[in-house]
């Protein structure tokens, strides 16, 4: 059975924390009890819960004291105060500071049912209504859109996928090609309508974090596992429990972090840092990443058991310059989006001209960067049609010829031009699409790793 609820009670009266306890636990909420009082927002943090009762007067610390701290730390909880005051001024107080409501001492338990209950639905409408905002506004824009045959595949077997409600799968594809935005469309797909409003999804960059931190985020840790625990925590395996988790850029997690990684997807438990007993864990895992999987498991940097398990449900999404029938198609589902953003309702599209120039642009940035150029141009230009003139200055300089696979052919300026400030402007470009991976810098120069290296040491850009 689902407990309706979680609800931390706090308070030094191990009589009071006994009733109610025993009575909520009746009614079907989860309860955690302290009565010693010594880090409460610690407590909050490790159990999350929906709603937390908190006594006013305390040995330790005031609770007023205490619900700053609670308010501070930015958890997604409601605090409900307990009082003896009759005349409630303390209370009021601590309603002005961000708790919801209060109880006077003696309390009737029907009349903690009925507050409780109360506060737990008006969140839940908060957080539908959030959910739904979102949904109208980011999530459409982040919707999988295209009609290139790949893409329609992809879809199509997502959605048997999706049905039959599989634990691992692998999205592969250059930066920018909308992995991420694939994954969250998968997690729509299994969790219907509760993937927009309830179901948690929580992505997670391998790159962003170290290593250190990022095996605490991913697993939790108990109370004491390390000096800085001071109290237990949950990963995001846990958070993610009855949803999804994005790993993405998994190619860059270290081999030490894959072996725990493989055991919670075989075992579907996770063991948080400090040892403990399994937590059980019931969610998608949905890697991404825009590496070679296959030559990083001959390099020994990725593990080949890990690769096997993730790589059994798998899409690959090509990158802009092989589906060009999908940019204009693209780039009008950015400005419907970005105009309705902007209340720029004075656009209506772009020329055909311009859409042919679209076409003929190699976007090495793929889908994120035709999305940031549509967002720029709704921004900065008021007319009613978008023309090739007033598209970037990279696209309308060079024009790639669709019978040579995007050759590129650039014009010389009447009074002529460095070529040595060409070179290091376009390598200066290529690290910059590149967020900085020397690696795919080269690639997109169409050069070697060590001839970038040679380029990037000759101008200085070390």
């Amino acid at each position: 059975m689902t407990a309706m609820g979680k609800v931390l009670l706090v308070d030094d009266d191990a009589l009071i924390i006994a009733t109610l306890s025993r009575f909520l636990k009746k009614q079907g909420y989860e309860v955690q009890s302290d009565t010693k009082c010594h880090d409460v927002p610690g407590l909050v943090n490790s159990f999350l819960p929906d709603v937390v009762m908190l006594d006013i007067r305390l040995p330790v610390k005031s609770g007023i004291e205490i619900l700053q701290e609670i308010t501070a730390s930015r958890v997604d909880t409601k605090v409900i105060m307990l009082t003896s005051d009759d005349t409630a001024e303390t209370a009021i107080k601590a309603m002005k500071l961000g708790a919801v409501d209060y109880l006077t001492k003696p309390f009737n338990l029907e009349e903690v049912n009925i507050v409780i209950g109360k506060v737990m639905e008006k969140d839940r409408l908060e957080r539908e209504v959030r959910s739904l905002r979102l949904a109208s506004t980011d999530l459409v824009e982040s919707e999988f859109v295209g009609d290139a045959g790949a893409i329609r595949e992809i879809r199509e077997r997502v959605e048997k996928i999706a049905e039959a409600r599989v634990s691992t799968m692998l999205i592969t594809g250059e930066s920018g090609t909308g992995k991420e935005v694939l994954a969250r469309h998968v997690h729509r797909l299994l969790h219907g309508d509760e993937g927009a409003l309830g179901a948690p999804f929580i992505p997670i960059n391998c790159t962003a974090l170290p290593e250190s931190l990022l095996e605490s985020e991913l697993f939790g840790y108990e109370k004491g596992a390390f000096t800085d625990a001071k109290s237990d925590k949950k990963g995001v395996f846990e958070l993610a429990n009855k949803g999804s988790i994005l790993l993405d850029e998994i190619g860059d997690m270290k081999h030490s972090l894959q072996n725990k990684l493989l055991r919670i997807v075989e075992r579907k438990a996770v063991r948080r840092i400090g040892g403990g007993p399994e937590i059980p864990v019931d969610l998608t895992v949905i890697a991404t990443t825009n590496k070679d999987l296959s030559q990083a498991i001959d390099t020994g940097e990725f593990r080949m058991d890990l690769f096997y398990r993730l790589n059994a449900f798998s899409f690959h999404i090509p990158p802009l310059r092989e589906r060009k029938e999908d940019i204009p198609l693209l780039a009008g589902h950015f400005l419907s989006c970005f105009c309705r953003r902007y209340n720029k309702g004075s656009v209506k599209g772009f020329t055909p001209e311009a859409e042919e120039r679209m076409k003929s642009y190699r976007w090495p940035g793929n889908v994120r960067e035709l999305k940031n150029v549509v967002e720029r141009l709704v921004v900065l230009e008021n007319s009613e049609w978008i023309g090739q003139e007033q598209l970037p200055k990279e696209m309308t300089q060079a024009a790639a010829s669709p019978e040579d696979g995007g050759s590129v052919r650039f014009l010389l300026p009447e009074s002529g031009i460095s070529l040595d400030d060409v070179e290091r402007d376009f390598i200066v470009q290529a690290l910059e699409r590149g967020f900085h991976n020397k690696a795919v810098a080269a690639k997109l120069l169409g050069i070697t790793y060590q001839s970038l290296r040679y380029q990037i040491k000759k101008f200085g850009l070390e």
